[in-house]
């Protein structure tokens, strides 16, 4: 799983990748800080099975903090981008390949509105605009893509094939191909899709294929209603509230010992008596008071849990002892999609045990179940296999 962090420049994007994945990156107040993508990982985090279970679990795949599961995911911080950056500008074509492979996007603004769309100071800049333009900005190179092998596809009649083909660096799915296309009124045969045709498929399809969420960063220096404002004139994006400077600062206080403190927690615990520290730190809690968390970690939660549908899932090959063969507790935490069942997850594993899968278990009820059993979230399941 790979997600994408978008914006255009100095809208805290880089802010907002060190807070999330406590690695340092360079952050400056001027645009395109970010010149190559910076790549690390976040965690999704939700509750572990272990402390329902009673048990001590020993994680492989992930982490377990005070009963919380961490899952690792791969997130990318890249280029910012500028209007007319499908033609080249700025960063260009370079910050858009880097995107091609997402699965899900977070759109970065600036809510405050003291950043114009070049990342330039502005006051009143309102973020709505950098949202459409960085919309349009996707479409148009995904249009290009397309526009350049228009001839080749005239001259096939499986044009769903051949559009999987030249979309493979964008994980296209046929699902998502045939949805477009039927959204957008157009035939997948012999395809000679006009600009205009090239251009309503490209906007479906990029809904479809790289769904995202607005972040709206810098909310320390706004407020509410304009917040409220620019969730009104996206019905149907979702709009996070987010202060990744604060999150940043209490990342950092809790590495050095400073507080104590759980990503995403409305609150935390003060440990340190430095004067300086402590109004900083008083500063903070108040944010957080009015605010209820930073936005940090409930905009990872959503990607994965809402707009990516994914759900937790723990195979174990001991369902008495919830261990794996060698005995350690609850040790992988599988993302997989809603609606999967034991065989998708028996194929997850190792295509061999999804071969030769016999049936399933739950480990909470001791039932067998079937290889179509369809999946829940937090699941315990073994899978039977022939396999060796």
């Amino acid at each position: 799983m790979f997600i994408g962090l978008i914006g255009a420049p100095n809208k805290g994007k880089s802010t907002l990748f060190s807070a999330i994945t406590t690695l340092d990156v360079e952050i400056a107040e001027h645009p395109f800080t970010t010149i190559k993508p910076n790549i690390g990982n976040t965690y999704f985090i939700k509750k572990c099975p272990d402390t329902e279970l009673n048990l001590k679990c020993k994680p492989k795949n992930s982490l377990c903090i005070n009963g919380s599961r961490r899952i690792p995911i791969k997130i990318v911080d890249v280029a910012g981008l500028v209007p007319d950056a499908s033609s080249g500008k700025g960063m260009g074509n370079q910050f858009l390949n880097n995107l091609s492979g997402a699965d899900a996007l977070i759109l970065v603004v600036d809510i405050s509105g003291e950043t114009d769309e070049f990342g330039n100071p502005s006051k009143n800049h309102d973020p709505f605009l950098d949202i459409k333009f960085i919309q349009n900005e996707l479409i148009t190179w995904l249009s290009d893509i397309l526009a350049s092998h228009v001839s080749s596809l005239s001259k096939l009649q499986d044009g769903a094939s051949a559009l999987k083909s030249i979309l493979s660096s964008f994980k296209a799915t046929d699902s998502q191909i045939k949805k477009a296309a039927n959204e957008a009124n157009l035939s997948l045969s012999y395809i000679a899709w006009s600009d205009v045709s090239i251009k309503k498929f490209s906007e479906y399809f990029i809904k479809l294929n790289k769904p995202l969420v607005v972040v709206a960063n810098k909310l320390d220096k706004s407020s509410t209603e304009k917040l409220e404002e620019l969730s009104s004139k996206l019905k149907d994006i979702k709009v996070i509230g987010c202060s990744a400077a604060i999150e940043l600062a209490l990342r950092k206080a809790m590495n050095s010992g400073a507080i104590s403190y759980t990503f995403g927690e409305s609150s935390f615990s003060i440990n340190t008596t430095d004067k300086e520290k402590v109004k900083a730190l008083q500063y903070i809690k108040k944010y957080l008071e009015k605010n209820n968390d930073t936005g940090v970690q409930k905009t990872i939660n959503y990607v994965v849990e809402t707009l990516l549908d994914q759900i937790v899932v723990y195979p174990v090959e001991n369902e008495n002892k919830f261990t794996d063969h060698f005995g350690n507790v609850l040790p992988d935490a599988i993302l997989i999609k809603k609606g999967s069942t034991a065989i998708d997850l028996a194929a997850k594993i190792h295509t061999e045990l999804a071969e030769k899968m016999i049936y399933a278990v739950d480990a909470r009820t001791k039932n067998r179940v079937s290889k179509e059993y369809i999946l829940k979230d937090n699941d315990i399941i073994k899978i039977v296999s022939a396999a060796r």
